[in-house]
């Protein structure tokens, strides 16, 4: 270390003179910089303005929250029967995000091949198809959620639902990214022997992009997890809807248990995927 800084003090007036914008930038090159960082210092403060955040709001707001956490301790589901019912929830919250997450992968997997560039050549085919997936994935899940309560009704199938149309677009997107930055030589060597394009996609694209679009499900499953969660305030079953039901009625100690389930389920899932990703991803790196 003191070697480089010895040496970056000899050549340091030569590096001056032959780089001086770049060490020593006149105020000329320095002013866009600035006046960037003042406009969005300036719609910070307008945002801040318009939200009506101020400090004594922020301070009175944590105060409040301390006496809520200190309602929550300690977690007490106060009966067996309860923590039955809350496992019950919790097994329905991870039958949603599943349920809904392989559901979206299976739909979404022709979907990205018709949306990438080195499969579907016809630009207008391809746009059709991109776009349609964009609209789609610019819908929350919650407000899928909300759409489907109101078309299957209340209960965990509206929640499945719900996230499979939420990630439909999404998995569709990443697969067709994942496909278009493929290696061009495996299909090449397909077709050379005589394969069809199919053949070339199906031996020379498949194997490069299933081990990634494997991964990205896994995260996914992980993600909608909490996602399902969500989704069950608003009726989508699940313990969101047992986590909504004891906040209204002011059970901190039952809401703290619940959140303490949720994250220690998460963590598990965040494990166990960790793996399974590192898994497929090596196996086939």
């Amino acid at each position: 270390m003191s070697q480089l800084r010895d040496a970056l003090r000899q050549d340091g007036p030569a590096l001056r003179a032959r780089y001086p914008d770049r060490i020593a930038p006149s105020w000329s090159h320095r002013l866009p910089g600035l006046l960037v960082l003042a406009a969005l210092l300036g719609v910070y403060c307008v945002g801040l303005v318009v939200l009506e955040i101020s400090p004594s709001r922020i301070i009175a707001g944590f105060g409040r929250l301390g006496d809520i956490v200190g309602l929550m301790l300690p977690p007490n589901p106060e009966s067996w029967a309860r923590v039955s019912l809350y496992l019950h929830a919790l097994g329905q919250t991870l039958a949603i995000a599943f349920l809904g997450t392989m559901a979206a992968a299976l739909l979404a997997f022709p979907f990205g091949f018709l949306a990438a560039r080195n499969v579907i050549p016809n630009p207008l085919a391809r746009l059709l198809v991109r776009r349609g997936l964009d609209t789609i994935r610019s819908v929350d899940t919650l407000i899928w959620a909300l759409i489907w309560i109101n078309v299957v009704g209340l209960g965990p199938f509206a929640g499945a639902l719900a996230i499979m149309s939420s990630d439909f677009g999404t998995f569709g997107k990443m697969m067709s990214e994942a496909i278009e930055a493929a290696d061009r030589k495996p299909v090449e060597g397909v077709l050379s022997i005589g394969g069809s394009r199919l053949h070339g996609v199906w031996f020379g694209i498949l194997p490069q992009v299933l081990p990634v679009f494997a991964s990205q499900v896994l995260y996914y499953f992980e993600s909608n997890t909490r996602s399902a969660t969500i989704i069950g305030i608003v009726g989508a079953g699940g313990i969101g809807m047992q986590l909504t039901e004891q906040i209204r009625i002011l059970e901190w100690q039952q809401v703290s248990f619940l959140i303490l389930l949720v994250l220690v389920t998460v963590m598990i899932i965040d494990a166990l995927s960790s793996r399974l990703r590192t898994a497929i991803i090596g196996r086939h790196g």
